[in-house]
């Protein structure tokens, strides 16, 4: 670990508990929190964070500035009480909905993009797959046809969530390489419909993420900041989620693109703890949908992973107990927020 990122996770205790207590108004700037941070608790209904209300007020008390979460389909009594909550707290709503499958799906997504509105949401993220390109598709036909239904899906919600004044943000989520993305939402045509920038999704496609994020900076109506940290694994590499600061990704500087395409953009940040993804670029399967790709993407990839390589394993969890992964998922965040406000400016 370098001096640099030493200093990166300097930051004591005490900034977050002053974020705690910050007014209302300064939190506006300061990082949102996906729900997919705390996936564990998330699987647990016992937890109530499949309530937006719940985990708006256990956000507030992290310090956060905002939330990206599932709000469903709810009646304008419960979207009041979210609403205002969050205008006491100083804080943002984003939600997040899946996209219509077909014509008889749109009221459903309707509902939500109405419920997410009414909630104060500006923004609503949405995915086009939810698994990852090389492990979902066995040929290239499978991922064509896959593709043209995404493009169907978002020409269904193009008219809801213009007639709303709502943006939807479409994730990069390990299908579409950035650039595909990019023309797909060129080709949509609305000022409503754009990107959720994922700092490290891509690296699984084996795109530089600087390049990932300067390919849709144009687009970027939300984003899902992450640090990332790589191993060489026998089919390829090892991909995790790390901790601000602890891994390869240049934050500030992917920031900065962001920052200066869309001032307004709101950061938040997805830090799963999970056992590290296995990316096998070794293998025949893996190319199946990017036979495409140059060989020279291929070797700046592994060749950064050797350069980058983190000094000690990749954190793993399968092995913890629950209650020992709630606190895992519970310091990382806490870790993370802490670290964005001292050397991120969030």
């Amino acid at each position: 670990m370098t001096a640099t990122r030493r200093d990166f996770l300097a930051a004591g205790a005490a900034a977050l508990l002053t974020a705690c207590r910050l007014p209302a108004a300064d939190r506006r700037g300061r990082m949102g929190v996906v729900i997919h941070s705390y996936g564990v608790r998330q699987a647990d209904k016992a937890s109530g964070f499949d309530d937006p209300l719940t985990f708006l007020d256990f956000c507030h008390a992290l310090g956060a500035g905002g939330l990206q979460t599932s709000l469903g389909s709810r009646d304008d009594a419960y979207c009041a009480r979210l609403r205002k909550r969050a205008e006491e707290h100083g804080m943002y709503v984003e939600g997040s909905a899946r996209l219509p499958r077909d014509a008889a799906d749109v009221d459903r997504f309707a509902a939500e993009v109405r419920t997410a509105s009414a909630c104060g949401a500006k923004v609503v993220r949405t995915v086009m797959l939810v698994g990852r390109r090389y492990e979902t598709f066995a040929s290239a036909e499978a991922f064509r046809r896959f593709a043209e239904a995404g493009r169907r899906s978002l020409l269904l919600a193009k008219p809801v969530v213009e007639r709303h004044d709502v943006k939807l943000a479409v994730e990069n989520h390990k299908d579409h390489e950035a650039k595909a993305l990019a023309e797909l939402i060129k080709a949509v045509d609305s000022p409503r419909v754009g990107v959720c920038v994922d700092f490290g999704n891509n690296v699984a496609l084996l795109e530089d993420p600087l390049e990932t994020v300067e390919a849709l900076a144009h687009y970027v109506f939300s984003t899902h900041v992450k640090d990332m940290g790589v191993r060489e694994d026998a089919d390829g590499f090892l991909l995790a989620e790390v901790p601000l600061g602890t891994g390869f990704l240049d934050l500030p500087r992917l920031l900065g693109v962001l920052r200066k395409a869309r001032p307004e953009v709101r950061f938040n940040l997805e830090m799963i703890t999970r056992d590290p993804l296995k990316v096998p670029c070794l293998t025949e399967k893996y190319w199946t949908t990017l036979e495409h790709v140059p060989g020279r993407r291929l070797a700046r990839m592994l060749s950064l992973v050797r350069k980058q390589a983190a000094k000690e394993p990749l954190p793993r969890v399968g092995e913890l107990t629950r209650e020992e992964k709630v606190k895992r998922e519970d310091d990382n965040v806490r870790q993370c927020l802490r670290d964005a406000s001292d050397k991120l400016g969030l």
